[in-house]
């Protein structure tokens, strides 16, 4: 038993779990924004955490406002202080725990025991990770996702969700980290990295030299399919794909506003560009062409 987590439910049904992380590098609010969407959808009851003993530096020179806790002051007094949590979730008609947790600073070898050991004691088969990177890529398209994963046979069964396998090389992300320690320990282990748009005008402009999506529905929306289908959740994902046609159309009228009123940036050939050099994946599985085929021929009859 690991004297770091603490449980006080165990759930009896536990096959998936969904893990983010607030953490340094978290486009599009997927790595932080989609487990606590799903928290709230899906009415999760809290039912463990990781303790935040040594995982957590108070300040590096230079740094004071990355890593050091928040607080909200009232006339002097304290309103509230920002905790570190590493919480579970457990959606209990789904059989899924969902993850929220922040990005250690340090002693990351304890958290990923800590973390694993969590995972066996609930009987957990496999973990996605979901997280996100910024990139140069169209707004209105399928996101571009990558994929990294901890044991070999895991490569086949992850190649029918059009994705792509990462071919990175450079600083390892939480997500990468766990992959590499989940590996001795025989855990499925995979992490969805999607690309949120990013479109950096620097060359042309020093008033607008990069526009983001904060919190990338769309990309959330595609993640969310594919990890539905894996897990067999049937999760309502109206709401989500809503959103994401939302963000688009508004996406939309950005580039055309930006297109029509600084001409200095070439947003124009700025896009063409973005969508030459991008080949949209789009993730159909057959059980969705089957179901919307069927619903065209009862329409047709009707008619």
């Amino acid at each position: 038993m690991n004297e770091l987590v603490e449980f006080w439910e165990k759930p009896a049904a536990a096959k998936y779990m969904i893990a983010g992380w607030h953490q340094w590098a978290d486009a599009g609010g997927i790595s932080s924004g989609l487990p606590q969407h799903l928290i709230e959808q899906t009415r999760a009851a809290r039912i463990g955490r990781i303790k935040p003993d040594g995982f957590y530096l108070f300040q590096i020179p230079g740094t004071h406002h990355l890593i050091r806790p928040v607080v909200k002051l009232n006339e002097g007094y304290r309103e509230s202080m920002q905790q570190r949590r590493n919480e579970f979730f457990h959606s209990a008609d789904k059989e899924l725990v969902i993850f929220l947790g922040e990005e250690p600073h340090q002693r990351e070898d304890r958290y990923a025991d800590a973390f694993f050991d969590a995972v066996e004691q609930l009987g957990v088969e496999r973990v996605a990770a979901v997280a996100g990177v910024y990139g140069p890529v169209p707004y209105d398209k399928d996101r571009d996702i990558s994929c990294v994963y901890s044991l070999p046979e895991m490569k086949e069964g992850l190649a029918q969700y059009a994705i792509r396998f990462s071919n990175y090389e450079g600083g390892a992300t939480i997500s990468t980290y766990l992959a590499d320690r989940a590996e001795p320990r025989g855990i499925e282990f995979f992490a969805f990295y999607a690309f949120v748009p990013a479109y950096a005008f620097s060359t042309h402009s020093t008033t607008v030299q990069q526009i983001a999506i904060d919190e990338d529905f769309k990309a959330w929306y595609d993640v969310m399919r594919r990890l539905s289908h894996m897990f067999g959740l049937d999760l309502d994902l109206s709401d989500l794909r809503t959103q994401s046609e939302e963000l688009i159309a508004d996406w939309g009228a950005k580039i055309e506003h930006l297109t029509r009123t600084m001409p200095r940036l070439k947003v124009e050939d700025y896009m063409d560009q973005v969508n030459a050099d991008f080949q949209e994946k789009r993730f159909e599985p057959l059980d969705d062409v089957w179901e919307e085929a069927l619903s065209d021929l009862f329409d047709d009859e009707e008619l």
